[in-house]
């Protein structure tokens, strides 16, 4: 087996987990969706992926992203594959914004004001019917060492998005502590679930929580039995980054 047969075979064992999961749960099939982490990932992998019907990436870094996202979409055009949808699923700080901004169809780490008033900057500056839609990263474990906004100060951020022409916020992140039991995520996936049902409830402009991120190659069965509708994979796919 080459290494694009390869990439096949893990892409194929995690959407059959995913399909398995959503039965378990009593969920509509398609009702999670896999985006395939590619951060430190070669093209060629990612191009398998796509040939083996993959199209939602997730990237972590701004300069990887740019330089690598031209490449992939040259090739895949010049395969006569669909062009990948790219989602930007790492932490995003203010000078790194342009990397991205516009040019990825899902930010799921948004933390910060300074950082959302950038975004809407600079999408601005681009067609005036370009938007960008947003997830916000939320710390419900309360680690020091992780991003994401508190859960108090979650109601502010989202009303910030009534201030701003270009953004849309479509739903809520994890990224809870790791364990190697994947039952140790459940309450933080439910934690995130319970808040998004909590702030859903409010009206708010440009704001539809629609949108569950969590789980990765782990646990993303237990994601998808409390709600995931994004579930980021990466190992299990293309195996450990060096």
């Amino acid at each position: 087996m080459n290494r694009a047969e390869q990439v096949a075979a893990n892409l194929a064992d995690v959407r059959a987990r995913l399909a398995q999961a959503e039965a378990s749960a009593g969920r509509p099939a398609g009702s999670a969706r896999l985006v395939a982490v590619s951060k430190m990932v070669e093209a060629a992998d990612i191009l398998a992926a796509l040939t083996a019907g993959q199209q939602v990436f997730g990237e972590s870094y701004g300069q990887e992203f740019r330089d690598k996202s031209a490449s992939v979409e040259a090739a895949a055009q010049a395969a006569d594959l669909p062009q990948p949808l790219w989602h930007f699923i790492g932490p995003l700080q203010t000078n790194k914004v342009k990397y991205v901004a516009g040019k990825v169809a899902l930010i799921h780490s948004i933390e910060a004001g300074d950082v959302l008033a950038e975004i809407e900057r600079r999408v601005a500056a681009l067609e005036p019917t370009t938007s960008q839609d947003c997830i916000i990263q939320v710390n419900v474990a309360g680690e020091i060492q992780k991003h994401g906004v508190p859960p108090a100060a979650l109601p502010a951020l989202l009303a910030s998005f009534a201030r701003l022409d270009h953004l849309r916020c479509t739903g809520l992140m994890v990224m809870p502590p790791y364990s190697d039991d994947p039952e140790e995520s459940r309450p933080f996936f439910a934690a995130l679930r319970r808040l998004r049902d909590e702030q859903a409830g409010v009206s708010r402009a440009n704001v539809n929580l629609a949108e569950l991120s969590m789980g990765m190659s782990h646990d993303l069965e237990v994601a998808v039995a409390e709600g995931a509708t994004l579930v980021r994979v990466g190992t299990a796919i293309f195996g450990e980054r060096q």
